[in-house]
């Protein structure tokens, strides 16, 4: 990747070298999505960022890779291997990773990774999330997570996640810190800022930009 640079916070040296994406394996009903995934896979080559992600060459997944690919940049695929026995798994990765099971491909996922976003997807895309999410709030790490509300698509989890608040199910110091992204071109400068910003897990809270 010669003459691109991580994004880097200069003040602490955190690097964001690698963003696990989580996506759907399927495009959706809406244009839009597969081409928030075409332009998140380019923009993250495009800042000398590896993508991350769960390793399929269909749906929102594969148009991320592919235009990543297609962009010059760095594509790490962890799939489990009953996936890849389908014939599910992409071609021409930098590398692919295959699992023995889904928890060991989260735990790689969670580990080569970053910053996590998690743009439209179906079950498997809101478990890991919801994942996230959790670890988050017991403090398991501070990495920047966006989730990107193209076309309003989660917007009810998000108002979920505000009725847990008024119920008191999310609560000091119990809170969970996420970002909001509503267009794709947003989703890099916030996970650089809040890499340079870095808080502590005790002054960790929601933040939402639209």
């Amino acid at each position: 990747m010669t003459g691109r640079m991580p994004l880097r916070d200069k003040s602490n040296m955190r690097e964001i070298r690698n963003i696990c994406l989580y996506c759907g394996a399927s495009s959706g009903a809406d244009p839009q999505f597969a081409a928030a995934a075409e332009a998140f896979g380019r923009a993250v080559a495009t800042a000398g960022v590896g993508l991350v992600y769960g390793g399929a060459s269909c749906g929102l997944m594969g148009a991320a890779a592919r235009a990543a690919l297609g962009a010059g940049g760095r594509v790490i695929g962890i799939i489990p291997d009953f996936f890849d026995e389908r014939e599910i798994a992409a071609q021409g990765l930098t590398e692919l990773v295959v699992t023995r099971d889904m928890h060991e491909r989260k735990m790689l996922m969670f580990e080569r990774a970053d910053a996590f976003v998690a743009l439209p997807g179906g079950v498997g895309t809101l478990e890991e999330l919801a994942e996230q999410l959790t670890w988050i709030q017991l403090g398991r790490h501070d990495k920047p997570l966006v989730i990107a509300d193209i076309g309003g698509f989660w917007r009810p989890l998000l108002d979920l996640m505000s009725h847990m608040r008024d119920a008191a199910f999310i609560r000091a110091p119990w809170e969970v810190s996420y970002m909001v992204a509503e267009r794709v071109e947003d989703i890099l400068p916030m996970i650089l800022a809040a890499a340079k910003n870095a808080p502590g897990v005790a002054d960790m809270g929601v933040i939402e930009r639209m």
